[in-house]
C-alpha cells in the first residue's frame, strides 16, 4: 500500500505543473506589455514630429503616417488593456493554485476529511483563471498582428513612392 504522505505531497504538488505555465505566459506577457508601451511612446514621439515639422511636404506620406498613427493608438491601448486583464488573471491563476497545494496539505495535516472539495474547487478556479488569462493573450496577438500588418502596409507603399522618385531620373 502506498505511503499515505508520499500521496498527500503528490497531490500538493500536481498544481505545480498549471503554476509553472502559468508563470511563463505571466513573464512573456509583462514582456509584451512593456514592448506595448514602448510602442505607444515611440508613436506618440513620432506624431508630435510629424505635426511640429517645417515643411509637411518635405516629409513623404506624411498625411498617411499621421493617419495610421491616430488609428493605431486606440488598438494599441485596447491591446495593453487585454495585456493587463491577462497578467491580472495569471496572477489570480498562481494564487489560486499555490492555495490548492496548502489547502491539500493543511486539510490532510490537520485530518479534516469532510472539507476536500475545497482542493477540488480552488484547483479548477485556477484553471479557470489560467484559461481566461490565454484567452486574453490570444485577443492580444491578433490586434498585435492587425498593427503589424497596418504597419508594413504603410512601408510598403514607403518603399513604391522612393522607388518611384527614382524611376523619374
Amino acid at each position: 500500500m502506498a505511503d499515505p504522505t508520499t500521496s498527500v505531497l503528490s497531490a500538493m504538488i500536481t498544481p505545480a505543473v498549471l503554476i509553472t505555465g502559468a508563470a511563463s505566459l505571466l513573464l512573456s506577457t509583462s514582456s509584451r506589455l512593456g514592448r506595448a508601451t514602448d510602442r505607444v511612446r515611440a508613436l506618440t514621439r513620432r506624431f508630435e514630429e510629424l505635426v511640429n515639422v517645417e515643411n509637411p511636404s518635405a516629409v513623404p506620406l506624411a498625411r498617411a503616417e499621421k493617419r495610421l498613427i491616430v488609428h493605431q493608438l486606440p488598438q494599441l491601448t485596447r491591446r495593453t488593456r487585454y495585456l493587463h486583464r491577462a497578467m491580472t488573471a495569471l496572477y489570480l491563476s498562481i494564487g489560486l493554485l499555490v492555495l490548492t497545494s496548502l489547502l491539500i496539505g493543511g486539510l490532510d495535516l490537520l485530518r479534516i476529511g469532510g472539507l476536500t472539495v475545497l482542493p477540488v474547487v480552488t484547483a479548477l478556479l485556477g484553471a479557470l483563471a489560467l484559461a481566461y488569462g490565454a484567452t486574453l493573450l490570444s485577443y492580444e496577438a491578433g490586434i498585435s498582428a492587425s498593427t503589424t500588418r497596418e504597419e508594413m502596409t504603410f512601408l510598403s507603399d514607403l518603399s513604391r513612392h522612393y522607388a518611384d522618385l527614382y524611376d523619374e531620373k
